[in-house]
């Protein structure tokens, strides 16, 4: 064979070939990249940079936001005050300023921890301070989901946790089918893509999110293309979950009874070399003669970019060159006769 040339098998389809072939074929797709192994836990509730918080502070007594109410005979007012602060940016180093007690860190701590330390902040200026932080905009515990999806933009988790596909319901689901669409996963500094419809919810691909995730969601039809004698050349979209090689003809119309031969449908792929477990090119050859043959093709799947090729009938090989003989003098006879 010369340099360079593709070097391919071709192989017949019977029903061990058929066998071996969804055996192969199982074998790779769990050896491919999947987001499971991604799977982490972490917190949801810790306050962090740019999250906005809302912070009130409730006195009874001596107090620093009474706002100038008088004191009841001998100092003590029984009544409580409260004072709300205006919403409260957390700073890049996880800290807020307040009056009197200056920069809080609260960062990486919970609301009814950033309370207890504004509240011991207090101790000494204030009698019996009480303090609720309440987060008013997450920023710090969100993920963010966008490509072809109809609402893309941040979503915050909770404590409900919040899994994948909840994300990617939240910003209005695929803009395609869920077949054709890959979902593009990213976590720290890995990246995983899978295909939406292969994530089942509650399963372990459909991952708890954590802080920080990016999902993107990519629209990638899948197809196959029919060439030879067929009533039309084009390239035939699955549409749905998985296709025979049956429906497959079907959707392209089938043999042309007229041209075709049936006895030598080919399909090109790159298939799955078991003894490599890596991609090489193969023809596979159907005979439709075979009564056999037509269960073959319903357990026989497609692959996207998957190619048809249904071969010409060698009788139909002179036909062929009458009907390129009249296509070049049919305008000459037309011409003379009209001359006449």
């Amino acid at each position: 064979m010369p340099d360079g040339a593709v070097r391919f098998r071709i192989i017949d389809l019977d029903l061990s070939a058929v066998d071996a072939m969804n055996s192969a074929e199982r074998e790779h797709v769990t050896s491919l990249p999947a987001l499971a192994p991604m799977a982490e836990i972490q917190r949801v509730d810790l306050i962090g940079p740019g999250d906005v918080l809302t912070i009130s502070i409730y006195e009874v007594g001596v107090s620093l936001f009474g706002g100038g109410v008088r004191s009841a005979p001998g100092g003590f007012d029984p009544s409580a005050h409260g004072e709300t602060f205006p919403d409260t940016v957390v700073d890049a180093d996880g800290r807020v300023d307040l009056p009197y007690l200056g920069a809080i860190d609260v960062g990486g701590s919970t609301a009814q921890e950033a309370q207890k330390r504004i509240a011991l902040g207090l101790r000494g200026k204030s009698q019996d301070p009480r303090v609720l932080v309440v987060i008013h905009q997450n920023v710090a515990n969100t993920v963010y989901v966008s490509g072809a999806v109809n609402k893309p933009g941040r979503l915050p988790l909770t404590l409900g946790r919040e899994h994948l596909l909840d994300a990617i319901a939240s910003a209005g689901g695929s803009a395609s089918t869920s077949d054709d669409t890959i979902v593009r996963f990213t976590r720290g500094a890995r990246t995983v893509e899978q295909r939406l419809g292969t994530i089942r919810s509650s399963t372990v691909d459909d991952l708890a999110l954590i802080p920080r995730d990016r999902i993107e969601l990519i629209r990638r039809p899948r197809t196959y293309t029919v060439f030879g004698a067929v009533t039309r050349i084009s390239q035939v979209a699955f549409e749905t979950g998985e296709v025979s090689l049956a429906e497959a003809l079907a959707r392209a119309g089938g043999p042309n009874d007229a041209v075709a031969d049936p006895s030598a449908i080919f399909l090109f792929r790159y298939g799955v070399h078991v003894e490599s477990n890596s991609e090489e090119p193969i023809i596979y050859r159907l005979n439709l003669l075979k009564p056999e043959s037509y269960f073959l093709a319903q357990r026989f799947a497609m692959h996207d970019k998957d190619v048809l090729y249904i071969a010409n009938a060698r009788a139909n090989q002179p036909a062929k060159l009458f009907g390129i003989l009249n296509q070049l003098f049919a305008p000459f006879i037309t011409a003379r006769q009209i001359a006449n």
